[in-house]
């Protein structure tokens, strides 16, 4: 059997999404910098899937400004904030995507930015209070920086609450949105967020092409330099067929929502039980067993064992057909273990495996029973 519980890294595109980036490449192959007729066809595709996009998410289209994925929108965002809108302190965590981790790393050592990084509850929440009195009279140029769902452990952050606090204290807020975006409604109208970032092929859309919300008179400048693409805020040539394909499976992605997040939960809550079931030595780590407090999307469990069986888990699991993370899939060839864990586990923990399993709609309980058969099995053999 082949079971992919792998969804948090990327996820198979919808059949209507790979058919309507198949009619583009073949029919609209223009430049949309070009003014001659193949190239105003192919501009009208790429500024439908800007405007589609926008409204999906209550914003103007000129907020919405199309990158090669979650991790340059993050960047940019970042950077332009440091270089162009004269941010000096940035605060967030320690349990961020590297895309954010690693760029706040190397603009504290560039340009000086002091970084405040948040105390995380022993739930692996951050302390919103904590959060609200580095805000509170602050005269100096803040921005915060926090996931809405962590990519390995699922916690959720309260939004709203970050955003208001932000507001409330003349701070910008940025939130990586890419585990998020297509499986939560978002509404950036009402959600006081400044930047956001999403990357297509997590919700059934096709890699390399993503996109950065970013809130009209922020004075957000480009780190991308060349031609006037993308209102001048990302150069490069628009790949039209992966921003039609964007459009396409965030469309199906929230018009299927309440259903298909119907089903993944009630997948998710059967594998909980299953697992305390079958393997009771094995605890979940942070709040990915909590319905409530963490994404639907993704469960993160530890198994103990011994060490000496411990580091061939995930191996043992592929070879069986099953494939899902140990940390995070961006940590692919790495010697290092997750950056997130080893922040939430004491240490006694840490050299157990954990390993990430993320769902989507084309999961089955049948498929959930024999990877946890095959995990019991291992533990036992």
């Amino acid at each position: 059997m082949k079971v992919y519980l792998d969804n948090a890294a990327t996820t198979a595109m919808y059949p209507e999404v790979i058919e309507k980036m198949i009619e583009v490449m073949k029919e609209n192959f223009g430049n949309p910098s070009s003014t001659h007729s193949f190239g105003r066809k192919a501009k009208t595709a790429v500024e439908t899937a800007r405007k589609n996009i926008a409204k999906l998410l209550g914003v103007t289209p000129g907020e919405i400004i199309f990158t090669s994925g979650g991790t340059e929108a993050d960047n940019q965002i970042l950077q332009s904030a440091v270089r162009h809108l004269g941010v000096r302190r940035i605060i967030t965590s320690k349990i961020e995507h590297h895309a954010v981790t690693h760029t706040v790393e190397s603009l504290e050592r560039e340009f000086g930015v002091e970084v405040v990084y948040l105390p995380l509850q022993a739930n692996s929440e951050i302390d919103y209070p904590v959060l609200a009195s580095l805000l509170k009279g602050s005269q100096i140029k803040t921005l915060v920086s926090l996931m809405q769902v962590n990519n390995e452990i699922g916690t959720l952050l309260d939004m709203h609450r970050v955003g208001m606090l932000c507001r409330e204290n003349n701070a910008l807020f940025h939130s990586d949105t890419v585990q998020s975006m297509g499986h939560f409604p978002l509404n950036f109208r009402e959600i006081p967020v400044d930047f956001a970032t999403a990357a297509a092929h997590k919700f059934h859309g096709p890699k390399g092409i993503g996109f950065a919300f970013v809130r009209k008179s922020t004075g957000l400048k480009p780190v991308i330099l060349g031609g006037e693409q993308e209102r001048g805020l990302r150069a490069g040539t628009e790949s039209v067929h992966n921003i039609v394909g964007l459009s396409e499976a965030l469309t199906l992605s929230l018009k299927n929502l309440n259903e298909e997040r119907a089903y993944v939960s009630d997948l998710k809550h059967y594998f909980i039980e299953k697992i305390r079931e079958e393997i009771p030595q094995a605890t979940f780590n942070g709040l990915s067993a909590d319905m409530d407090k963490s994404t639907y999307t993704l469960v993160n469990t530890l198994i103990p064992m011994e060490t000496s069986k411990a580091g061939i888990l995930l191996f043992h699991l592929d070879l069986n057909g099953i494939a899902c993370s140990k940390g995070s899939a961006c940590q692919s060839g790495s010697q290092n273990g997750s950056h997130v864990l080893a922040e939430i586990l004491p240490k006694s923990l840490q050299n157990q495996p954990s390993l990430r399993f993320s769902f989507s709609k084309t999961n089955t309980r049948e498929e959930l029973d024999y990877v946890v058969d095959v995990i019991k099995k291992f533990i036992e053999n």
